[in-house]
């Protein structure tokens, strides 16, 4: 359940309109997201219904998951081709921060998140911060890209300190919605109201893997008007 009462859904709240989704894994069939085309293109319908206006494309990129920017550039240009949609789609990823990423970040052979293509989206594990995380993104920095923190409510080992750390840094901060929805358990959820009335949020995004992932947030009928009001605020604009 959610920490507060209500009776308006995310639909309802209005914050969809206009809405640009900053982290989704609608590309089909290269990670644990969306695997058939058919399932992205209906996607792709539910948030044009919603009031969907752009939507990035960030699969994951990960020593697990070595997709290659030529091999994903492919899979987004297939469904362009495919999509007739009014939506304007594009191309980033979401990189974990582990070996392959900083050897793909010294060669300049990344994804950028932004129109202006100066936005790495980047996690890390769930339970551990990587031994060099400080040093990772500072060289982000120094390599001209602004690192942007996927899900910060996820992370099981940061704390209001390494918060305030982390933007003292300039990291930017994207919020899953569906973790307001509790999709993740209390903790996330308290912790992504907390990181939302702080004003630390930068970007939303909704995280998609499947339809059921958008349905459940975007449907909960628990949704205070304070609380649309306050993701109203948040800039999303890349």
């Amino acid at each position: 359940m959610w920490p507060f009462s209500s009776k308006t859904s995310l639909f309802e709240s209005g914050v969809y309109h206009g809405f640009t989704d900053c982290h989704c894994h609608l590309l089909p069939g290269v990670d644990d997201g969306v695997q058939k085309m058919g399932d992205t293109l209906k996607i792709l319908l539910a948030y044009e219904q919603a009031g969907f206006e752009e939507v990035w494309f960030t699969p994951h990129i990960m020593e697990d998951i070595p997709n290659t920017t030529d091999s994903l550039r492919q899979r987004f240009r297939e469904v362009q081709s495919a999509y007739k949609g009014v939506l304007r789609l594009h191309l980033a990823a979401e990189y974990m921060l582990d070996n392959l990423f900083e050897e793909r970040l010294e060669a300049d052979d990344v994804l950028p998140l932004g129109t202006d293509g100066r936005h790495l989206l980047v996690e890390t594990s769930y339970f551990n911060p990587p031994v060099r995380l400080q040093g990772v993104l500072s060289r982000i920095r120094q390599k001209g890209y602004h690192p942007v923190l996927a899900h910060p409510e996820r992370y099981n080992y940061m704390t209001d300190k390494y918060y305030d750390q982390l933007k003292e840094m300039g990291v930017f901060f994207q919020m899953n919605l569906i973790s307001l929805a509790g999709a993740y358990g209390e903790v996330p959820q308290k912790k992504a109201l907390k990181l939302l009335k702080a004003g630390y949020i930068d970007y939303l995004g909704t995280d998609t893997h499947r339809h059921r992932v958008f349905n459940f947030a975007s449907s909960e009928k628990a949704f205070k008007s304070s609380v649309a009001g306050l993701l109203r605020q948040v800039p999303n604009r890349l």
